[in-house]
């Protein structure tokens, strides 16, 4: 019998997010690992994401917006996390202290330190693109599904 090693839950970046609502493709191991995930203990996307898809959805001078969040971005972000197995991991008061207390060294960007200090607390990899939390994911301070 093969054992399946897939993580039973994951916290999805706000990248992945993204790409999950419109429907983009994600590299088998990253897709694999979600599935499983929506189908046992859940696929936590941090409320950090809905910040940042704010942000992104924003107009900005002389260009369109990063990111489409139609009807709006709350609308959005509320119906993505009524998907099969999408839980929302708020920020506590522990992992935004924790966040600002990463061992090791990390980048300053207050959103990916969140997003970091959330997977550590829920003991779950982080599924991401992100090259600065891989490669603090290499070094054993978490762990993430690269995609």
């Amino acid at each position: 019998m093969i054992q399946d090693t897939s993580p039973p839950a994951v916290l999805l970046d706000t990248c992945v997010v993204i790409w999950l609502a419109n429907g983009e493709p994600l590299p088998p191991a990253a897709k694999s690992a979600i599935v499983h995930a929506g189908l046992t203990d859940g696929m936590f996307v941090s409320t950090t994401s809905a910040w940042e898809i704010g942000l992104l959805s924003r107009p900005r001078p002389g260009r369109p917006p990063a990111v489409q969040c139609l009807p709006d971005p709350k609308t959005w972000f509320a119906r993505f996390l009524t998907g099969p197995g999408i839980k929302e991991a708020p920020i506590t008061t522990p992992i935004a202290i924790d966040a600002s207390h990463l061992p090791g060294t990390f980048h300053s960007d207050p959103m990916d330190r969140l997003i970091v200090a959330t997977a550590r607390h829920l003991g779950m990899p982080i599924v991401t693109s992100d090259r600065k939390i891989i490669a603090y994911a290499e070094s054993g301070y978490v762990r993430a599904i690269p995609c």
